[in-house]
């Protein structure tokens, strides 16, 4: 049977408004979805991030059914599926004989280039642009020519130029300032009261594809149990309201908080969806905007919102896109201790870091702070090899795919892009955790104490960290400050600091628990 167009859509590109569904012909083309074993495997993907993509896409190919369309659905567990998506691919070219295959450009280089090579292979293949973002590839690529240093700062405020996003009528930033950081940087008080979250109980089509995640990847760690993400674009919608109600009248002040036994606190948990076409940038950052022009929440939260989306999440994107695939293998301090295993089982005397892995291993969720500040910190520190980080965020995180994962783990947290992404580090001893959150009350280690076998290692960590790379690092004006104190430090208490960072490190070296 011959039609006139395949149409590929892949499990992150669920949106009816998707560049290669525009001007579709439900009559004369097919579309092709494949649950591809591959996809679940190439990292150890948490087994309700794999649940949460497969649901949705099972979701999405009936609203494409109810559209009108013919769907071509390989499901995992059918006995002849190749599992992988061009295996998948090729043998749907075999039974449509398509006149054409569209599909959206992939959201990961090791995808792009494969299908790239179908397109030399296929004169019918065609590859086109993902249009769900505020700035496209080659826009960013032209920002970036010529400068040595892509700050985001500036990229945000072109970006909120060209938007008109909290621009005023005479051309400058709402509130005289393009952000508002230093008003969102509190500490949660204790007895805050928090949003209510809302619930979504799982249909018929997730409960079976819940049997089959826990089947097929019983070996990949986190749980299956209290799974509570929207699969649909109504669910979705429905968490992205509460939010906007709940949630960003209060996310400015509270965003870099945290607190025992509370992983949402104030954030809108949509980021999930978001990435895999549920809900669109560009009307919530509308929605936000709409918000404080109510004055339904302040401007130090919508303006901390809006630059995560249009901001942050373009700028990572565009990183990603002019870098690739060079970057990915950027190791500017030279790390190469392998990933803890604590970091897979949560198994730590670390009580910030059972806090941060616990509730991953539990929801496939932390907040941005708990990634970049508590375990991104810890790998920076202990001098974790930046592709084993990396990969292990890629693989726990419900919202991580490569093109914003791998530009935030390698260049904010790990800085081993040598400072191409951000400006400086990332690092901090225990003090900042003990600022933001509650997690060092009840501690097995007092942050108090720099060391010694009670002393918090975050502490030495850090002091051994600097020292170690004070040739790379020193020159930094942002890190001036930081080696005027190492170097006001008396000689007895540097080597102390020094010994005891070695000594923490020779016993992740030994495989011991910290």
């Amino acid at each position: 049977m011959s039609v006139h167009q395949l149409i590929l859509i892949l499990g992150d590109q669920l949106d009816l408004q998707i560049s290669s569904l525009q001007g579709a012909d439900p009559a004369r083309d097919r579309i092709l979805m494949v649950e591809a074993e591959e996809e679940g495997r190439y990292v150890p993907h948490h087994p309700q991030k794999i649940l949460f993509i497969l649901s949705a896409m099972r979701h999405f190919a009936e609203e494409l059914r109810q559209q009108g369309f013919v769907v071509d659905y390989r499901r995992l567990d059918e006995a002849d599926n190749s599992g992988s998506l061009d295996g998948e691919l090729a043998r749907a070219r075999q039974r449509w004989q398509p006149q054409a295959i569209r599909l959206t450009e992939p959201g990961e280089w090791r995808l792009l280039e494969r299908f790239r090579q179908r397109q030399a292979d296929w004169p019918e293949f065609q590859l086109l642009e993902d249009q769900r973002f505020f700035c496209s590839a080659e826009r960013f690529r032209r920002w970036a020519a010529g400068r040595k240093q892509l700050r985001m700062e500036f990229f945000y405020r072109e970006m909120r130029r060209h938007s008109g996003l909290l621009m005023g009528a005479d051309g400058q930033s709402e509130g005289g300032a393009w952000n508002f950081d230093a008003d969102n940087r509190k500490p949660l008080p204790g007895g805050t009261p928090l949003p209510q979250q809302p619930h979504f109980a799982m249909d018929v089509i997730s409960l079976e594809v819940r049997d089959l995640v826990a089947q097929r990847f019983s070996d990949h760690y986190g749980s299956l149990q209290g799974f509570d993400y929207p699969v649909t674009r109504t669910q979705a919608e429905q968490l992205w309201q509460s939010f906007l109600e709940q949630g960003l009248p209060r996310f400015g002040d509270y965003q870099d908080a945290m607190a025992v036994g509370e992983p949402w606190l104030f954030h809108a948990r949509i980021a999930a969806a978001l990435n895999i076409g549920l809900l669109d940038p560009q009307r919530l950052c509308l929605d936000v905007q709409a918000a404080w022009q109510s004055g339904a929440v302040p401007l130090n939260a919508a303006e901390g919102f809006i630059r995560q989306i249009l901001g942050w999440r373009e700028y990572v994107r565009g990183i990603y896109w002019l870098l690739m695939p060079e970057y990915a293998e950027r190791n500017a301090l030279g790390n190469r201790r392998a990933l803890p295993a604590f970091y897979w089982t949560g198994k730590t005397r670390m009580r910030c870091m059972q806090q941060a892995i616990g509730q991953t291993l539990e929801h496939a969720y932390a907040h941005h702070i708990q990634r970049l500040m508590v375990t991104g910190n810890f790998a920076l520190l202990a001098g974790i090899e930046p592709k084993q980080i990396c990969d292990w965020y890629l693989a726990v995180y419900m919202d991580a795919f490569d093109w914003v994962e791998l530009p935030n783990t390698l260049g904010m947290v790990m800085h081993a892009d040598g400072g191409y992404l951000g400006s400086k580090p990332y690092c901090a001893s225990g003090q900042y955790i003990k600022r933001m959150s509650d997690y060092c009350s009840g501690c097995s280690y007092k942050v108090s104490e720099q060391t010694g076998p009670r002393a918090c290692p975050f502490n030495a960590l850090y002091w051994h960290f600097l020292m170690r790379h004070r040739e790379a690092l020193q020159g930094n004006p942002r890190m001036a400050l930081t080696y005027r104190n190492l170097q006001r430090m008396d000689d007895s208490r540097r080597n102390a600091l020094w010994d005891w960072g070695e000594e923490l490190l020779a016993r992740l070296d030994a495989g011991e628990m910290l």
